[in-house]
């Protein structure tokens, strides 16, 4: 059986209605048993209970537009912490963490991301010196010139 993805869009934002969350991933799968993967995340974070429900939400939806004996699988999940940010939504909680940005221009920056503004984050980047690092004095990098950011997890 074949899914339709923009069909499955429809149906998951109709799943999200009552929650804060926006989806962040939607993928449906060529397979045999096709396999429909969700990321969702919200500015403040999303746990297991709010997955579930949405996960029992659409399934519900799509047993009901393709019919109950549909075989496919449906994983609802959360981006994890080393998947990169895609949404300028999911910056806000991660101020004051370190990030590694990738622009598109193919330079790389590293430092405390100090504040979200609408066309951007402000980055206090850290460079090294010789054998010692320096923070320099935030500075706005647009969201249109990041071509992928992700958090530093530091086990220190």
């Amino acid at each position: 059986m074949n899914f339709d993805q923009h069909r499955i869009d429809e149906m998951l934002q109709d799943s999200l209605t009552g929650f804060d969350l926006f989806v962040v991933d939607l993928s449906v799968s060529d397979a045999i048993r096709p396999k429909i993967t969700v990321t969702l995340d919200s500015e403040q974070g999303l746990g297991i209970d709010e997955c579930a429900k949405v996960s029992r939400r659409l399934a519900k939806r799509i047993d009901e537009a393709y019919g109950e004996d549909a075989a496919y699988s449906l994983e609802v999940t959360s981006p994890g912490a080393d998947q990169p940010l895609t949404d300028p939504r999911q910056y806000t909680r991660h101020v004051g963490r370190t990030f590694s940005l990738k622009l598109a221009d193919g330079t790389e920056k590293t430092g405390t991301l100090e504040a979200i503004e609408a066309e951007g984050l402000q980055l206090a980047e850290v460079i090294k010196e010789k054998s010692k690092t320096k923070t320099l004095p935030a500075a706005l990098v647009p969201f249109a010139s990041i071509a992928e950011a992700r958090i530093v997890i530091s086990f220190k």
